[in-house]
């Protein structure tokens, strides 16, 4: 199919949607027929036909001949630059699905690997079964990105499937300092998704590509708008939270940095005149990666907190502790979420806890901090004491 036979489905409609383009470029290529599987294409990074064709373009480009370490998608239509990648023995890095375990697995072909083997490693059963996490504190440094996309504009503006990972996977990379305005970014798309998109649609976290490889093009979009330049933590939602684990980790993080974490739909807590912001570290705590006793980092107090009959604003409640679970455990998990208290009050015959913050601002940012916080195979109750003590 040409580029001449896509132009009367380009969206021009006055107050047109990024769902309206979506769902034209979804109907056409079903209409069509397109797409290999999995089909229909509808809210999926389209599988078209011709793909692994588009894929090897991506060999043509310097910024791929010279890159070390390449983040790629884990779409199925991004399959053929992932075996690229592992063939020309660069490090390969991809999102683990919907982020639920983290932000990237590495994958690790075994020792003498061959090329159908490596061809099983590029497919979304070789990331599950040929990786290795990578944690936050991973010196991971990105040379080339490389994204699925349900429509894109010569401009160089993208849309997504509408959930967002992609912006989301990048604004993280940025907060790891894995990549910066200057790392290139790829998209690979049929020639009927590269269509026209008003520049109005663009929000400030949507990321924008500077290559398009189609079956029959190489576009350089030669966009010059600003990458995002980190999480804007404002679009988050605190279900969103519970379900990427390691968002609640860098959110810790850039707390502790003295950054804006407030989420959607949070009201943001401004520092009283003449009064320090709270930080949920108690004093001289040194950084998280830094080893250190424990207690150099909170106090453990045994019984019953001061004043139980009326908790104060500032305390945090956590119950439903593993039965065998110990103070330590518990120290660990806090101070690896960024959340530590200035005391402990541990009770754990009581399956219970409370954290003591300098006050309720800090105390509320611990409460959306930990939710989802496990021990062992239990998920920790976290509240405000005075809310628990309520109901």
């Amino acid at each position: 199919m040409s580029r001449g036979d896509c132009v009367a489905m380009e969206p021009r409609a006055v107050g047109v949607s990024k769902q309206d383009i979506r769902e034209q470029i979804w109907d056409h290529m079903e209409s069509q027929n397109l797409a290999d599987f999995p089909r229909p294409v509808h809210h999926r990074i389209p599988n078209f036909k011709g793909s692994y064709l588009a894929c090897q373009n991506i060999k043509d480009l310097d910024v791929f001949a010279r890159t070390q370490e390449v983040k790629v998608d884990p779409d199925k239509p991004l399959e053929g630059v992932r075996l690229l990648a592992l063939q020309s023995k660069k490090t390969l890095l991809v999102p683990t699905p919907r982020l639920r375990t983290g932000l990237f697995n590495k994958i690790t072909p075994p020792p003498g690997a061959t090329k159908d083997i490596l061809r099983k490693c590029a497919t979304s059963q070789g990331v599950r079964n040929c990786s290795v996490p990578i944690g936050l504190d991973s010196r991971v440094l990105v040379d080339l990105v490389v994204v699925g996309s349900v429509a894109v504009s010569e401009k160089g503006w993208r849309i997504g499937k509408g959930e967002g990972y992609a912006d989301l996977e990048y604004a993280m990379m940025v907060s790891m300092g894995a990549v910066s305005n200057e790392t290139p970014v790829v998209t690979i798309v049929h020639d009927c998704q590269v269509v026209d998109i008003p520049e109005e649609l663009l929000e400030e976290h949507d990321i924008t590509v500077d290559y398009i490889l189609t079956p029959t093009r190489v576009i350089a979009t030669d966009c010059k708008r600003p990458q995002p330049m980190g999480i804007t933590w404002s679009k988050i939602s605190r279900k969103m939270m519970e379900k990427i684990p390691v968002l609640r980790s860098l959110r810790a993080r850039e707390q502790q940095a003295g950054k804006d974490v407030t989420l959607q739909g949070e009201r943001q807590h401004l520092p009283e005149p003449g009064r320090q912001q709270a930080v949920p570290l108690s004093a001289g705590r040194r950084p998280l990666d830094t080893p250190g006793p424990e207690a150099n980092s909170m106090e453990a107090t045994v019984g019953s907190p001061p004043g139980e009959g009326a908790p104060l604003a500032a305390d945090v409640y956590v119950g439903n502790l593993p039965r065998d679970a110990r103070v330590s455990d518990l120290k660990r998990a806090l101070r690896e979420l960024g959340s530590v208290p200035l005391r402990l009050t541990w009770q754990g015959p009581r399956r219970r806890a409370f954290l003591h913050y300098p006050d309720s601002a800090a105390a509320q940012q611990a409460v959306s901090c930990l939710q989802g916080l496990r021990l062992g195979t239990d998920t920790l109750r976290v509240a405000l004491a005075r809310q628990q003590r309520d109901k």
